[in-house]
């Protein structure tokens, strides 16, 4: 069996990779478990030198990368070139970081001395998704790298390229041979890789099904998780907020990745007294982004990753507008080959129709009017999904008070959601538990240990 890697663009095949065997898997778990025996013994500082070196190799090579991401899943190459300029970021952050937040600490009791450690785990293993496809992996691999742990990289089969590319990364940093290692395989294996004694975690991105699926393997073998799945994101425009502001940051937050991305804006909440103006402003910025080839510098929409997802999402935009929604611009599928999708306006949606119920992926934008606040509160909760969001008022203070009735694991004022390595990143609800970046995401896959002295 093989994968193969086709250009979203115009679905020729880029490369075919040979999966690999269970007996291979095997083994490369093992090394990894090897590895992880001396890697655990390194300083912090010999493994952040490692570290900066990794950032070093990103950067130097980050033309390469972009071009990579954009033959293997649409994105656009400038933007392809900035995710690995963060990934080298979440690099040199860790490496300048971890020993702080990993440092044991003191805690007074009824002991002559007590004190609480951070020690490694093990092999981590990593269930990544094909939209960000260095980002997602160096935010798992970056803190639990650093904190002694070694990981296994399961990524989606349409970038195994990319997967290829990270785990060389880390080899030309001088990293150990087994430190980081990228396992080829289905998800039927990646069953037998949870399971395995060696492998002492499990983290994934995806969709919220496949969350629930490993989860549920990963509590079978008592492993620990951290999910980081779908998400719905609400962007709530007040009736104070600065509309242009609104209007610049929605946009961009719709259009990134193409749409394709689990904080992108999903819905917008526009107080009725900016609904129309906000409407149009959104019509005007999304009809005008140029869609086209990724590898184009100009390009501000690529294609959607596969066939299956824009073929989907077409789907979910014509059972929206045959229950009644209207489509302002965009709304059709294109002639011609690739799996192209044009930036799309929705309103008048309604509860029962995909719009509103279900995640888009891809660039279309959903807008609802609120009469009030609890109105706009109630509509941005009344989901299962509860990851990013966003509020929009000239007053921050009002803006606050709005934010904190949110149920998700972020919302930011005036501005699009982004991850900041220095910042805790995650959901609640379906959209997953744990966190992933700043201190709290380095202690996820640790020994959180406790020495108690007489």
């Amino acid at each position: 069996m093989k994968f193969q890697s086709i250009n979203p663009a115009d679905d020729q095949v880029v490369a075919e990779y040979e999966l690999h065997t269970s007996a291979r898997m095997e083994a490369i778990i093992e090394a990894s478990r090897q590895a992880f025996l001396a890697w655990r013994e390194r300083s912090f500082a010999d493994r952040a030198t490692l570290m900066h070196k990794a950032a070093n190799v990103l950067r130097d090579n980050k033309a390469t990368y972009g071009e990579l991401m954009a033959r293997e899943m649409g994105k656009p190459v400038v933007q392809g070139e900035g995710e690995a300029e963060k990934c080298a970021w979440v690099c040199d952050y860790y490496a300048d970081n971890a020993e702080a937040f990993l440092a044991p600490y003191d805690v007074a009791s009824g002991a002559s001395r007590s004190y609480v450690t951070f020690q490694p785990l093990g092999p981590i293993f990593a269930i990544m998704p094909w939209n960000y496809p260095f980002w997602q992996v160096f935010r798992f691999a970056a803190p639990h790298l650093m904190a002694g742990n070694t990981g296994l990289l399961k990524h989606a089969p349409n970038v195994t390229g990319c997967a290829q590319a990270i785990e060389d990364v880390f080899h030309r940093a001088g990293f150990p041979q087994d430190v980081f290692r990228t396992l080829v395989i289905d998800t039927d294996q990646a069953a037998a890789v949870i399971a395995n004694p060696a492998v002492r975690a499990v983290t994934l991105t995806g969709s919220t099904r496949a969350g629930k699926a490993v989860a549920a393997a990963a509590g079978k073998a008592l492993k620990k998780t951290v999910l980081e799945l779908g998400g719905s994101d609400p962007y709530l425009v007040l009736d104070d907020a600065d509309l242009d502001l609104a209007i610049e940051a929605c946009a961009a937050s719709r259009l990134l990745n193409s749409g394709q991305s689990c904080i992108g804006a999903k819905r917008f909440l526009v107080a009725a007294s900016l609904h129309d103006a906000f409407t149009a402003g959104m019509v005007a910025r999304l009809g005008a982004a140029k869609v086209g080839d990724p590898c184009a510098r100009d390009t501000a929409v690529g294609p959607l990753a596969r066939h299956d997802l824009r073929d989907t999402l077409a789907a979910q935009v014509d059972a929206s507008v045959a229950a009644g929604a209207r489509c302002l611009v965009g709304g059709k599928v294109p002639d011609g080959a690739g799996c192209f999708y044009p930036p799309t306006v929705l309103t008048g949606v309604h509860p029962g129709m995909p719009a509103w119920d279900e995640e888009l992926f891809g660039p279309v934008a959903t807008i609802i009017p609120f009469k009030d606040e609890d109105e706009a509160v109630a509509i941005a909760n009344g989901t299962p999904y509860g990851l990013g969001s966003a509020v929009f008022s000239a007053d921050p203070a009002h803006a606050e008070r709005v934010a904190a009735r949110i149920e998700a694991g972020a919302t930011f004022i005036n501005s699009h959601v982004a991850s900041d390595p220095r910042l805790p990143f995650g959901g609640i609800k379906d959209s997953g538990y744990g966190r992933e970046l700043a201190d709290h995401g380095i202690r996820e896959f640790v020994n959180i240990k406790t020495v108690s002295i007489k």
